[in-house]
């Protein structure tokens, strides 16, 4: 699957993923009021919302963009429904041709962490049969439990031919509390770095592995470390956008070959309607709209600060 994200990015130009993290403030009005109309406010009516939401996202962006991340949480908070909701974005999505990384941030041991690992990227035997769970492409991997929570997934990676990616230096403010600690003269983040560059050269694709690594773009001068560290290793970079990363920031996190990164929008694409860059162009019926605008200077903005 890494060769097809990269096959991807390059047929589009855009080593973008956007982040398909719907939370009820971001849906128009329009479409929950069908929704509640035809399902109540209740969980299947929030679900939905949530999933005609995304559709119209998903139609209005597809052909801009290489691939897509849902972030788990922001459906299993409705329950069942809310799951399904999910397995329909995500299938969806690929009917569309779209890599689809399932945010799950998942990362337990031995049996657990296999059942994970099948659940999300392989198929679970029922008596003589096996299946497909949730199907996506890749999966967001906490590494914090060490090889024990990671090698399930690995293994079922080079049987799927899927991928992952560890969380080596995460975007959010606090992470340096433990990622940013020093061990042995060093960063823990550039340790765990080191140990996902093994786990990456055992498991390569045409150039590069199945085995990424979550880089946050909020740590530019991190990232340029990290990425000497993982030349094999496709970098998911979050924090563009609504937190505070730009272009110019991210400009280290890619090759030579102008590949090896893959940048994160979330509500900085899929609540553009309500941004005051969009607000006044788009009202919240073309809130599609306002996300095909948004990709768009988004990839121009990257496409600049790369020299492209």
């Amino acid at each position: 699957m890494i060769n097809k994200l990269v096959a991807n990015i390059q047929k589009t130009n855009a080593p973008i993923v956007v982040g398909l993290d719907p939370m009820m403030k971001f849906i128009p009005k329009h479409i929950t009021d069908k929704a509640f109309a035809e399902k109540g406010e209740t969980l299947e009516g929030a679900a939905e919302a949530i999933w005609q939401y995304n559709k119209g996202i998903v139609d209005a962006v597809y052909d801009l963009i290489p691939a897509v991340k849902p972030q788990i949480a922001m459906y299993e908070q409705f329950g069942i429904p809310g799951m399904v909701a999910f397995k329909k974005t995500v299938d969806y999505c690929k009917e569309k041709g779209l890599v689809v990384i399932g945010d799950i941030k998942r990362g337990d041991i031995g049996s657990t962490s296999a059942a994970y690992a099948v659940g999300h990227l392989g198929k679970v035997q029922v008596g003589s049969k096996s299946y497909y769970g949730f199907d996506e492409d890749f999966a967001t991997v906490n590494p914090y439990l060490g090889s024990d929570g990671v090698n399930p997934f690995i293994d079922v990676c080079k049987e799927e031919k899927k991928g992952i990616f560890v969380l080596v230096k995460t975007s959010n403010p606090s992470s340096g509390e433990f990622q940013d600690k020093v061990t042995d003269g060093r960063p823990l983040y550039e340790i765990v770095g080191e140990q996902v560059n093994k786990w990456a050269e055992s498991c390569m694709g045409d150039s590069y592995s199945y085995v990424g690594a979550v880089v946050g773009a909020t740590y530019p001068e991190m990232g340029k470390v990290l990425r000497d560290i993982m030349p094999k290793s496709y970098i998911l970079v979050p924090g563009y956008g609504a937190q505070g990363g730009k272009g110019k920031d991210l400009v280290h996190f890619f090759n030579k070959d102008g590949l090896g990164a893959i940048v994160n929008s979330s509500r900085g694409i899929i609540a553009a309607y309500q941004a005051d860059a969009y607000k006044e162009r788009f009202a919240p019926e073309n809130y599609a709209d306002a996300s095909r605008q948004a990709v768009i200077d988004m990839q121009m903005d990257i496409a600049q600060a790369l020299g492209n």
